[in-house]
């Protein structure tokens, strides 16, 4: 479904990625394990085109040089240099770090304006299966998205990636600063999508734990270099990575 092939990214002169490849198969879940700065944040942009759009801005305002090399190909073709807005039309939804969500506005109309591309009866189907997903929502579709915990910003974007209706989601670092009660919560949820609504789902995160066990396969990266590969329960006996993201 996703191929990504020596994928190099400079920003300036400082290497985020290097000669990384991948792949992700229809209907699996497959994660980007790696520390802070290790470069999946950049892979989850380069792979949603949202490193086209920085590209330009920076461009445009004179700031750092973004340069791209390799190629990525989603269902047979090269999507390397196609725009993140035409990549969405053909399925790949990105739900980037750090809760992105409209603060002022309710649950609800954080929902509605992700799936500004869909019709009201669309956008209410995928509603009430994010609800069923992540049942805390119920209660708070009313309330605004800035008043909502960490837990439950991730959830809502999640839930707001999931409207547009995407055939490859990308999770950028969904765990991120998330208590363990709530990891397991939206960890549970991810494997129900994909089992339920058979989305393929590409996750990057530092937090290897909670994800090996659930992923069909996962690559190590480091310093933007892939250093392991394996299934989930491959990876989670090798000795290297319970000594570096477990403390074993």
């Amino acid at each position: 479904m996703l191929v990504v092939n020596n994928l190099m990214v400079f920003f300036e002169n400082a290497l985020a990625l290097n000669g990384l490849s991948l792949e992700v198969r229809e209907g699996e879940i497959v994660g980007v394990i790696g520390s802070n700065s290790a470069g999946k944040t950049t892979l989850m942009n380069a792979v949603s085109g949202l490193i086209i759009d920085m590209r330009i801005k920076e461009i445009r305002r004179g700031g750092q040089r973004i340069s791209i090399y390799g190629n990525i190909a989603y269902k047979g073709e090269d999507i390397t240099g196609i725009p993140p807005e035409l990549r969405v039309k053909n399925g790949i939804v990105l739900s980037r770090e750090r809760h992105p969500v409209f603060p002022e506005s309710s649950v609800l109309e954080n929902f509605r304006i992700a799936g500004y591309l869909r019709t009201k009866k669309e956008v209410r189907e995928v509603v009430d299966y994010v609800f069923s997903l992540f049942p805390p929502l119920v209660k708070l579709k009313k309330r605004k998205a800035g008043f909502l915990s960490g837990g439950e910003q991730q959830m809502l974007a999640i839930g707001m990636a999931l409207v547009v209706r995407p055939k490859l989601l990308l999770l950028d670092e969904p765990l991120l600063g998330l208590s363990p009660m709530m990891q397991k919560a939206v960890v549970d949820a991810i494997v129900a999508l994909n089992k339920e609504s058979g989305i393929t789902v590409l996750l990057s995160e530092q937090f290897a734990r909670p994800v090996l066990p659930v992923v069909d396969r996962a690559y190590v990266v480091e310093n933007g270099m892939l250093t392991l590969s394996g299934t989930g329960a491959d990876l989670m006996n090798n000795p290297e990575i319970k000594s570096a993201y477990f403390g074993v």
